[in-house]
């Protein structure tokens, strides 16, 4: 069988118009994960003996002449913070491997699977979702395909990595403060973090509830507006996720135009402590779209650490009982950042909180102005496995919470932003991240469908 596995519309046409059938695109599939994984380690769990039997159904479908889905046939696996009906929700903690089987899927994962998407395994991620490098105490480390003694970020690192390594052309991967665009960034792959409350979370294992966004890996932007599509809708099972009507981006992806659309260039502190690289991705990208205006977005430095209040606050209190029972079963890291925040005074958090609703009412006034903002991902590509720190601006710092610095004050006031690959010769992929206003998902899909046309070379495919 000669069929491209990178790219899901592909994937469902073939399958639809009987070029190939849903069961050998999932045995192709299959065989992939189990001969690129063991080097990789991006599964924790292969659903194979499902998968198969799911693909069976929508070939029967399609023989009958009904249509299967937008996605028919098309394989895809997701973070293992995601309720998936006969397995353990692991949430990359040992503790957890003790529950129950879920009993039924997380509402996202039902919805992909009813737009005839087959689910193949969960994958790997950070203890918690606490995290930016995947380096799983318990599950292991995941591997970054690009060059596998390098992280594939995290906590969703397993999600980018299955993309990038071709294993499935579609994941779900979950972000509270980065943990979709920081390992899209370091593994050259798309991800795409909605408005907060866009999406259902139903059915996911949360790590800050006023922070946790789900969201799609691609390889192209069709895909990821694609799979958005699909995601929306409001559901009663998560309260947070709200009515408001769901925008057609795949056919917005089409455009492929920018007309329009104000463009301007994050200044200040998007523009400090990165590697010259990094922030030539920028210049790079804002050439391609002819943009010369900068903002401002002020605070920023304020808004990432009223971040780490919050969201140390919020999972250190999801997870005390067991921190205070069973301290030795956590990942050492995971444990100690999560005691720090048990420990966080309760007018530190108030005074965060505080700060929060202004800085979001700040922002709103630079989209006044300005549709799409765009900025570095990470500060520096994809670090060594167990590397520490790194020089920054001649300063040594930690690698953790740094490779956040861009992400953070952006999921701090829930704004829907999109990580888009940047390809260089010889070299490890980087990110740019594309902003906008809540709710205005459409012009960040516009935008990166317009880049992903211009034939510059530098945007992965």
């Amino acid at each position: 069988m000669s069929l491209n596995l990178t790219d899901a519309i592909s994937i469902a046409t073939a399958v639809k118009t009987r070029k190939v059938t849903a069961v050998e695109v999932v045995r192709a599939t299959l065989e992939r994960i189990q001969t690129r994984d063991v080097e990789l380690n991006c599964f924790t769990a292969v659903t194979a003996g499902t998968a198969l039997a799911d693909a069976e159904k929508i070939d029967n479908q399609i023989e009958k002449g009904e249509d299967g889905g937008i996605l028919a046939g098309v394989p895809f696996a997701v973070k293992n913070l995601f309720d998936i009906k006969g397995l353990t929700t692991l949430a990359g903690a040992k503790i957890n491997a003790e529950n129950p089987v879920a009993t039924q899927d997380a509402t996202a994962v039902a919805k992909l699977k009813q737009a005839g998407a087959i689910l193949v395994g969960a994958l790997n991620m950070d203890e918690y979702a606490y995290g930016f490098v995947t380096e799983n105490s318990h599950y292991g480390a995941t591997r970054n395909p690009n060059h596998i003694t390098r992280v594939a970020g995290g906590s969703s690192g397993g999600s980018a990595a299955a993309v990038a390594a071709s294993l499935v052309p579609i994941t779900l991967g979950s972000d509270t403060n980065g943990s979709i665009r920081v390992p899209a960034a370091l593994c050259g792959v798309y991800g795409f973090k909605p408005t907060y409350g866009r999406l259902s979370r139903a059915g996911v294992a949360l790590f800050s509830t006023s922070f946790d966004h789900i969201g799609p890996f691609a390889g192209s932007i069709r895909d990821i507006a694609t799979v958005f599509d699909v995601l929306q809708g409001a559901d009663d099972k998560d309260p947070v996720c709200t009515t408001r009507p769901p925008v057609e981006t795949r056919l917005i992806a089409s455009l492929r135009n920018i007309d329009g659309i104000k463009i301007a260039i994050a200044d200040d502190y998007f523009n400090q402590k990165a590697e010259p690289e990094a922030l030539a991705a920028v210049q790079k990208v804002a050439l391609a779209l002819n943009v010369k205006d900068y903002v401002t977005i002020p605070e920023a430095h304020r808004a990432r650490a009223a971040a780490f209040i919050i969201t140390a606050s919020e999972g250190a209190n999801l997870h005390l009982e067991k921190l205070r029972s069973r301290p030795q079963d956590f990942d050492p890291a995971t444990r100690d950042r999560f005691l720090a925040g048990a420990l966080i005074p309760s007018n530190w958090y108030i005074q965060a909180q505080r700060f929060r609703k202004w800085y979001r009412d700040k922002v709103r006034e630079i989209f006044q102005n300005v549709d799409v903002i765009i900025a570095p991902t990470t500060p520096i590509t994809a670090p060594l496995i167990g590397q520490q720190t790194m020089i920054l601006d001649g300063e040594e710092i930690l690698v953790r919470p740094y490779l956040g610095q861009f992400t953070q004050p952006l999921s701090f006031i829930g704004l829907p932003v999109l990580s888009i690959p940047i390809r260089r010769p010889n070299a490890l992929p980087l990110g740019v991240q594309l902003i906008a206003a809540p709710y205005n998902e459409a012009k960040i899909i516009q935008v990166a469908a317009y880049l992903e046309t211009l034939e510059t070379g530098f945007l992965c495919h």
